[in-house]
């Protein structure tokens, strides 16, 4: 790769770290709850655990082989490796900074995390109370001796690491090591009073108990460690059970190397020593932090402070269900609805299927599960489905990563049912968010079908903003009967009407719907691309893209995560505008909008949502559904309603600029401001209005965008 690649991409690791650093930004806006400023601290440390857990760990793997293949923006695995180093320092220094400052001002509003030495006599007397009769039963001290090896750690384990010297004349020096257990919790609240909580670390009370768990020796130097493991699964695809594949692969998985080791800082060297050379961790990633493992900071949240939270959000139902008394069939008969989560309730997908299991018209029920929740509705409700004796297909997704256990769980619950359970495809994952179900009304068959953006989840569908259609026009139902009979038989879709599926056909599609734009452009015709995703990578889409851009097409992106486009240079992209979304909520949802020879937005434009991101595993490796939004309603509510805000919000917004640098939206004195996520959480959707809302109207939103001729770094 050339120098000009890294003029034309970004890359793809240092992009997502920039995300990330935007999702500590909210951890220090003044203007969250404090709250929730630390469930964003938190989230922002989940989301580094995961990066190393699957990014670098497979960068690592790659420069261990001797790889020098560089990505399609030029780096090296070893040179990205290099910078991802560099950008993480400051993001865990940021991190550190911002718990600093969220810890003081805890303490202000009474709640404390405090030293062990800081506390008064009586809170010392409840904390050995506390440590003899819950902590020590559940603790294991494990010395490391030649007669005791050590020991195995799962992934993400927390522990305490002590040197020691024996209490007789022998004096002989060990090391030992007591892991936190995980179902402890973190953080220790004391008995402090209905208007105060007083909390302690778990790993400082353990420290501070140390002499009680190993009674026969001096405690010499403790210090803290946590560590980071390989958990990627490389599938092989000639393997002849794939759940039986899975199983080994997730008990390998808990056993994969360390690449990355957390160490307090100021650790003793002989006890820092000690831990690298048995994590055997001598080139990976190793980190001297104030605080380790600050996802567990989420602890502290559930702390009946309920003022220092987000004001509490009812989500709605859709009131035309109401209008027909609950029965979804009838509604959905009458018109397409688009819910729209999490302002709407993700219990009218689960009442879907209740009705479809108890209603004795319904002869089929076909459903994609990737993720879904522990205990789900969407499974209980398959299964009363298939014991009511009606024919019932999960295709269950077991490569969905860090949902693989639970999956099979679930394929083994649905099968005992009588539920018809399929894998997939080997080599594809199934993204796609679909259920089918068909139902025999006289002499005909009908279909109704669920088409998302989102997981089946009830609890994912509080936080993250999702679309999910109903309808019950035909063609739709039978598009998606093939996706199923595709995943089923292996035997490819043919004649697809309105759907458009990844792996077969999405990808040319992006591309002709673009070539259009560009046509149109060349011709003076109106143009121009409106899209929403979570991620921008495929070189080829933004190759495309590019192209509309030196053709005069305005485009407008709002990807939240990742994005390898660089907007705004001129003679490249100098009419595309990038921003991200980061607030309450998870934007989550797929969008994409073609002008069609109209100024945008307009009833004519093309219109579309989808599972997928632009992505080449999205593209070209996955079951991936784009779907057409053809409903009057539904296409005002998802173009000039969803996307205009989006596209206006000014509190929740980040501009991208042709350096790489995200810019954080400001406002000028005088000016309020608009959220996207507060104007939902206040207006009813168009699709799901009913004629308790007839009188009513949605708030205007601000006037519509229209793109500027350049970006200005």
């Amino acid at each position: 790769m050339t120098t000009a690649s890294s003029n034309r991409y970004f890359n793809r690791e240092l992009s997502w770290l920039q995300f990330n650093t935007r999702v500590l930004e909210e951890a220090r806006n003044k203007c969250v709850p404090l709250l929730e400023r630390l469930r964003f601290l938190s989230i922002s440390a989940s989301n580094l655990d995961e990066f190393y857990m699957v990014r670098v760990a497979g960068l690592s793997t790659q420069m261990l082989a001797g790889m020098k293949t560089p990505s399609f923006d030029g780096l090296t695995p070893e040179r990205q490796l290099d910078k991802i180093g560099k950008q993480v320092e400051r993001l865990i220094d940021g991190q550190e900074r911002c718990w600093r400052s969220i810890q003081t001002e805890l303490a202000n509003k009474k709640i404390s995390v405090s030293c062990i030495e800081d506390l008064d006599k009586t809170a010392q007397a409840e904390l050995r109370e506390r440590f003899d009769t819950q902590i020590l039963p559940l603790l294991s001290p494990l010395a490391v001796d030649p007669a005791h090896p050590f020991p195995f750690l799962s992934n993400l384990s927390l522990g305490v690491a002590t040197s020691l010297t024996r209490l007789n004349p022998s004096g002989d020096s060990a090391f030992a090591l007591v892991p936190v257990p995980s179902h402890l919790p973190r953080f220790l609240q004391l008995s402090a009073g209905s208007k105060r909580r007083d909390y302690v670390r778990m790993e400082d009370v353990i420290t501070h108990f140390l002499p009680d768990l190993f009674p026969d020796f001096e405690i010499n130097t403790t210090g803290l460690f946590r560590i980071t493991r390989d958990s990627d699964i490389a599938i092989d695809e000639e393997a002849e059970d794939l759940v039986q594949h899975f199983e080994f692969l997730l008990k390998e998985r808990r056993r994969g190397r360390v690449i990355r080791l957390e160490l307090n800082e100021n650790i003793d060297s002989d006890l820092r020593r000690f831990l690298i050379e048995s994590f055997e961790c001598w080139d990976e990633d190793i980190q001297e932090t104030d605080f380790l493992g600050m996802v567990d900071l989420k602890g502290l949240i559930d702390s009946g402070r309920h003022d220092l939270l987000f004001p509490p959000f009812t989500a709605r139902f859709p009131e035309r269900i109401r209008d027909y008394d609950g029965n979804h069939f009838a509604a959905i008969a009458a018109k397409d609805i688009l819910v729209h989560h999490p302002y709407e309730e993700f219990d009218v997908v689960i009442q879907f299927l209740r009705q479809a299991a108890r209603d004795p018209d319904v002869v089929v029920i076909k459903q994609t599960l990737y993720r879904t929740s522990d205990d789900s509705p969407i499974v209980r409700a398959l299964i009363d489905a298939a014991e009511s004796g009606k024919a019932v297909t999960a295709l269950v997704e077991i490569q969905a990563r860090f949902d693989e256990a639970s999956n099979l769980r679930f394929a083994r619950d649905l099968e005992r049912a009588g539920v018809q359970v399929v894998y997939g495809l080997l080599g594809f994952k199934t993204h796609a968010k679909v259920s089918l179900v068909i139902r025999r009304e006289g002499e005909r068959l009908q279909t109704y079908t669920h088409l998302g953006t989102g997981n089946y989840h009830a609890l994912n569908a509080k936080i993250y903003t999702d679309l999910a259609l109903f309808t019950a026009d035909p063609v739709i139902g039978s598009d998606v009967g093939k996706l199923f009979n595709y995943v089923t038989s292996s035997s490819r879709p043919r004649d697809l009407q309105k759907l458009t599926l990844a792996p077969h056909g999405l990808r040319n599609a992006l591309y002709a719907y673009i070539d259009t734009e560009i046509a149109n452009a060349r011709s003076g015709l109106p143009s121009g691309i409106w899209v929403k995703l979570n991620a921008l990578v495929d070189q080829g889409v933004i190759d495309k893209l590019y192209e509309a851009s030196q053709a005069g097409v305005p485009i407008d992106l709002v990807v939240r995560g990742i994005c390898c486009l660089r907007p705004g240079v001129p003679g490249l992209s100098e009419t595309i505008r990038v921003k991200s979304i980061v607030g309450r909520y998870l934007e989550h949802s797929r969008v994409v909008a073609f002008a069609n020879g109209h100024e945008l937005p307009s009833h004519n434009a093309k219109l579309f949502m989808s599972s997928a991101d632009w992505m080449p595993r999205n593209l070209d490796r996955r079951i991936e559904t784009l779907v057409p939004i053809e409903s009057p309603t539904v296409h005002d509510q998802v173009l000039d309603q969803i996307m205009v805000a989006n596209l206006m919000d000014t509190q929740n917004s980040w501009d991208l600029q042709p350096s790489g640098k995200y810019v954080r939206r400001k406002l000028e004195d005088d000016e309020k401001g608009f959220s996207a996520h507060q104007y939902f959480m206040d207006n009813p959707s168009l699709s799901g209005r009913g004629h308790a809302l007839k009188t009513s109207r949605p708030a205007e939103l601000p006037e519509q965008p229209r793109i500027k001729p350049r970006l200005v770094s």
